[in-house]
Order: structure tokens, then sequence, then C-alpha cells
């Protein structure tokens, strides 16, 4: 069972053998969950992996795409 460190800021350092075996990759997020006398990491998945969702969905380049032209048009006014 792979074992980590707390540093003196309270941090940890995933062993590469659970990263790699739960996917998890640079700048993902994970949940951190207290149960009784331990903690369970879990990873978060991407936002743009969830299409089709709330219905039918484009590749997650397309989904990128249609979600920044939105956040443009709502700041600049233009909707």
């Amino acid at each position: 069972m792979p074992t980590a460190t707390v540093s003196a800021k309270g941090q940890i350092t995933l062993p590469v053998s659970s990263r790699r075996a739960l996917g998890i990759k640079p700048h993902d997020r994970v949940t951190i969950e207290v149960r009784r006398d331990e903690i369970v990491v879990k990873p978060v998945p991407d936002f743009f992996e969830l299409r089709g969702f709330l219905g039918k969905g484009g590749t997650p380049e397309e989904e990128r795409e249609a979600m920044l032209k939105a956040v443009s048009r709502h700041v600049l006014g233009k909707e």
C-alpha cells in the first residue's frame, strides 16, 4: 500500500501508482471525504465529460467553444 508524508503546510503528494489507478492527472480536481478514521480522495469528473447529461451535446471541444461564445455575449451585453 502506497504511503505519503504530510508536509508542514498539511499537504500530501498522491503516489503515482494511486494517481494512475484512478486516472488523476495534473490540475484535476478531487474530493476529500472523512469517513470515521479514514480520508477518501476521489477524482471529480471534468464538467465537459458529462456530455449528454442534459440532452444531446457536442464534442467537448464544441461544448467549450459554445460556452466561450455564450460568456462573451453575456459579458459584452449582446444577448
